[in-house]
């Protein structure tokens, strides 16, 4: 089938607008392939199967819309963890900012040094998750990242990380543009926690592949809000081996645009797959999670959690798939997509899907979308305490299944006290 000459014309301007960095002859392939994927399908479009809910133009243009940088009062994410801090300002890397890389006790660098050689182990990796997630549902911005990101972390495990690393991500310029591609790998029984936290530009684009070698366990914990009117949109490329754990949780406050999508692609045996997502929006918001799991071994298990809490026009989408192929049996897969909506103006669109080849399976899928529990309201308010007050308690109550995907109990509770005081703040 012809791509649409719109969705072609979108993604020459595109590029038009943008720079191949310079690198060595590994990263240089990679970027040339990803650039004839984006010419081959074009940048996507509303009339787009998965991006009908999603408004895309912002993200497209050739130039990023201007967003207010925000300034307030409140402490930085994961400050009283010992981690090592990886800081990017406006998708450019701060050497002053960050940690010394050499102490993570794993191997890492930064994309734009490693690029510059001529064979570096990343080449097995680094867009080769992306470009096999681009079957069967197209991913153009994914590869629009990989043909033009300039820098990201590239780090390979080998054994417990000594500490977990942070990627903080910080806004500066009103109008920043911003590119990065990580690319992570976690042999044999390694175990790594990637922390990420920032509003990071007024435009973002990242995209992070991680592959996950046999008994390996990769964690995830990310932080998106605080700047209003920025936009972004995310990718995480994941395969799983035998016996593997991948978890990611994602907490998202403010921005006027954020669409996350997760490919999961579990190919060994007994590995397990769990994402989650906790969401609150106010007003001109719009977030989309995205994501697609692929069961192609056996005995293998996937969650996924969504929760969004939306008032005074907010918007959120969930489009959820579980892929099950035919050898993949004794598959245990589970997904819950569901909205509070604080008011009449707040929409929700959920599209859950099940596509099962295998006939030894446990699936399922719900969504739900609803207002506040007026009996438990009204139990809370005749115990003393003020509507607004109530309303919020219900509403963390209800965010709590995602937030429980978190195994770090110390950042749990750190992430619903900022979540209340979020709450606190926007009190009618």
């Amino acid at each position: 089938m012809a791509v649409p000459k719109i969705k072609t014309d979108a993604a020459e301007a595109r590029i038009a607008a943008l720079q191949v960095p310079e690198g060595g002859g590994w990263i240089t392939a990679a970027r040339g392939d990803a650039l004839s994927r984006l010419r081959a399908i074009g940048l996507p479009g509303r009339r787009d199967e998965y991006w009908k809910y999603t408004q895309p133009d912002s993200l497209i243009a050739p130039e990023a819309i201007r967003a207010a940088v925000f300034e307030n009062d409140e402490g930085p994410m994961f400050a009283d963890i010992d981690r090592l801090k990886v800081v990017f300002v406006d998708g450019v890397f701060d050497a002053d900012a960050s940690d010394d890389l050499a102490q993570a006790g794993l191997e890492i660098e930064r994309l734009e040094t490693a690029g510059q050689a001529d064979i570096h182990w990343a080449k097995d990796l680094y867009g080769v998750l992306e470009s096999h997630g681009q079957t069967p549902v197209q991913r153009p911005l994914a590869a629009l990242n990989t043909g033009f990101a300039r820098d990201g972390v590239i780090i390979r495990a080998t054994g417990k990380a000594v500490k977990p690393v942070n990627l903080v991500y910080l806004h500066e310029s009103d109008s920043s543009d911003a590119i990065l591609h990580h690319c992570i790998k976690l042999e044999k029984g390694a175990d790594l926690t990637i922390l990420e936290n920032g509003p990071a530009a007024a435009r973002f684009n990242k995209v992070m592949e991680v592959d996950i070698a046999e008994g390996a366990a990769f964690h995830h914990v990310r932080t998106q809000g605080r700047d209003h009117e920025r936009r972004a949109v995310t990718h995480v490329f994941a395969r799983l081996g035998a016996e593997s754990t991948f978890k990611s949780f994602t907490v998202t406050v403010n921005g006027m645009l954020t669409r996350n999508e997760c490919v999961i692609e579990l190919t060994g045996d007994d590995a397990i797959a769990h994402v989650a997502g906790a969401v609150v929006g106010d007003g001109d918001f719009l977030h989309d999670d995205t994501v697609f799991i692929t069961h192609d071994a056996q005995r293998c298990e996937s969650r996924q959690v969504f929760k969004k809490v939306l008032r005074n026009g907010a918007t959120g989408v969930f489009q959820g798939k579980i892929l099950v192929k035919k050898d993949a049996q004794k598959t245990d897969g589970y997904q819950i997509s569901q909205a509070l909506l604080l008011d009449e103006d707040a929409q929700f669109y959920a599209k859950p899907e099940l596509e099962i080849y295998a006939d030894d399976v446990i699936c399922s899928h719900g969504s739900t979308s609803g207002a506040i529990d007026d009996e438990a309201l009204f139990y809370l308010r005749s115990r003393g305490i003020p509507e607004s007050e109530a309303q919020d308690l219900l509403v963390l109550a209800f965010l709590a299944e995602a937030i429980e995907e978190i195994e770090d109990s110390a950042i749990a509770n750190d992430i619903l006290a900022r979540l209340e005081g979020w709450l606190g703040r926007r009190r009618r």
